[in-house]
């Protein structure tokens, strides 16, 4: 009976189990997942749970919540997410699947931002005037060339090789002053620094959102956090149908066999060492009929986490994700090059901080200001520093949140910038001062006359933890990069192996997406179940459809 080992139990691998199980045919106890925490880049627990992973007392302060950041989904460009979920059924409402529970919810509190863009001299940006971020604020050669890059056919995109944006805008640098760029960069996490190869799918895959970027209406909110809502749910069916999942064993080698053909990829083993038992070392045979897949890369690995009198102590450990990877890279020459997107963290690294309160002052502090309901996406600061976002979630976050309590996260693009209102590196802040920086800047745009400034000692007072969390490479697949620098899912005379992440290469989708990880999946899945390409799940091709490009070019003069 073949086997298939999962390296990584990210939302990818879990995906693929469930393609196995239900496309493929498998049962479940023919699966091993293999993983070294259970939340991946879908977070979001209390801090007690993640010190049973991280090993107490690791995380300083015990109380409180934590959410390394948060996913925008979407209703229309998530063919394959939305598909595999259709199978999962709900944990909160018996009879639904996790599909209907998202688009339920979501339909129920759709998203309208009215207060993406704010800075210090004008508060929002929503006055009707040409700051208004209705008004994307493109001059003519911004236009051209944003369009010329949508416009590149696929069998171009070599020129964009480690081509930064920057770099493509050079002519035209006034498009970083604008509306549409602070939205942009914040939205999607993007640099000047990034790859302008990633911008160009972006804006082919996500030209239907381009309208409606200001009030983000296109983002498709889970009811509770990504972790609670999609994982757990995940790990559920696969467990019901019999997979194993083995926690806390860190694969740190693929042992190849030696064909005669040198390039043929055929794994035999995998080496490993149990992290919670001293690091005793084994290895596990893997049969000529069995698969792996790999998690070549995953942007939450080598985080640090401090807490709300404790600032994070930066963990220099190269992706362990990715380690595994190179080694691979090291036998074979077409595996891709993974210290483009994991040896240069000033390209990817930025900070993000969770904020637990006991009661709701803060939160109704934040909806007076900010004049929307928790749950309406994103607020960006402009003329900050750091570039200071925060996201207030529907409340509650999490299912164990009691009634009195909010959880809310914010985040810093540039963690190495002192603060407007703390003069230190964000990157050095206890939580406590990053919550003070985060409440100069709202008292900043705060028009009232009892301003939140003069509430401060009562808002700290409500304050039961503020987790830093800092993460080397969140933004590490959109750094500059060629073609051949990630591996394909499958890669040319694999026999057995499958790279599963945001780190390998499929032609049109783009990362940073749950929606990417699900498509690896059934990739890898149907390539080696002998299943058809014409049954993949159809993508659609928003970029085609001469309404939604006329949309756009309107927009771009708006």
């Amino acid at each position: 009976m073949a086997k298939a080992y999962m390296i990584g139990t990210g939302i990818g691998n879990l995906a693929a189990g469930i393609y196995l199980i239900r496309d493929g045919g498998w049962s479940g106890d023919q699966i091993t997942m293999f993983g070294l925490e259970k939340h991946g880049a879908n977070d979001g627990a209390k801090v007690t749970d993640y010190e049973k992973e991280y090993g107490n007392p690791k995380l300083g302060n015990s109380k409180g919540y934590l959410a390394k950041g948060g996913r925008m989904l979407n209703e229309e460009t998530y063919e394959n997410l939305w598909d595999v979920l259709r199978s999962v059924p709900s944990l909160d409402n018996p009879g639904q699947s996790v599909t209907d529970d998202i688009l339920n919810f979501d339909h129920a509190h759709p998203t309208h931002d009215v207060a993406r863009l704010m800075d210090s001299l004008d508060g929002i940006r929503n006055k009707g005037d040409q700051k208004d971020y209705n008004h994307m604020q493109f001059n003519n050669q911004d236009r051209m060339l944003l369009t010329k890059l949508m416009m590149m056919p696929e069998s171009k995109e070599s020129q964009l090789n480690d081509v930064s944006i920057e770099q493509w805008f050079a002519k035209s640098p006034h498009i970083f002053t604008t509306n549409f760029w602070h939205m942009w960069q914040t939205t999607f996490a993007f640099k000047k620094e990034s790859s302008a190869m990633e911008l160009r799918r972006y804006m082919n895959r996500m030209i239907l959102e381009f309208s409606r970027i200001n009030t983000l209406e296109g983002v498709t909110r889970t009811p509770y956090n990504q972790y609670e809502s999609i994982i757990v749910p995940m790990r559920k069916y696969l467990k019901d149908h019999g997979v194993n999942f083995i926690d806390n064993r860190k694969i740190t080698e693929f042992v190849f066999k030696d064909t005669a053909l040198r390039d043929d990829i055929v794994v035999t083993g995998l080496k490993y060492e149990e992290v919670d038992n001293d690091n005793k070392a084994g290895e596990i045979e893997v049969g000529e009929n069995d698969f792996v897949f790999d998690t070549n890369g995953s942007i939450t690995d080598s985080s640090s986490i401090g807490d709300l009198d404790t600032p994070i102590k930066e963990n220099m450990e190269y992706a362990p994700s990715a380690a595994l990877w190179k080694q691979a890279t090291e036998h074979f020459y077409n595996l891709g090059n993974p210290d483009k997107f994991f040896a240069d963290r000033k390209q990817s690294e930025w900070l993000s901080f969770t904020i637990t309160t006991d009661n709701h002052f803060l939160l109704n502090e934040i909806s007076r200001i900010t004049q929307q309901e928790p749950g309406n996406a994103l607020n960006t600061w402009i003329d900050s520093s750091n570039l200071l976002s925060i996201v207030v979630h529907h409340q509650p976050h999490f299912h164990a949140q009691k009634e009195n309590e909010t959880v809310f996260w914010g985040y810093a693009m540039y963690p190495r910038r002192n603060g407007d209102y703390v003069d230190k590196p964000f990157i050095e802040m206890t939580g406590k001062e990053m919550l003070q920086e985060l409440l100069g800047h709202l008292a900043a745009v705060d028009p009232a006359r009892d301003n939140i400034a003069d509430h401060t000692e009562e808002i700290m007072d409500s304050v039961v933890n503020v987790i830093p969390a800092y993460m080397p490479y969140a933004s590490a697949l959109f750094n500059r990069r060629a073609v051949g620098d990630r591996p394909d899912v499958v890669p040319k005379n694999s026999k057995n192996l499958a790279f599963i992440s945001q780190f390998a290469e499929m032609p049109f989708d783009m990362v940073f997406t749950e929606q990417y990880s699900f498509r690896c999946a059934q990739i890898a899945v149907y390539h080696f179940m002998g299943l058809p390409d014409s049954e993949l799940t159809p993508l659609h091709h928003y970029e085609k459809q001469p309404k939604v490009l006329a949309k756009a070019t309107k927009t771009m003069f708006r």
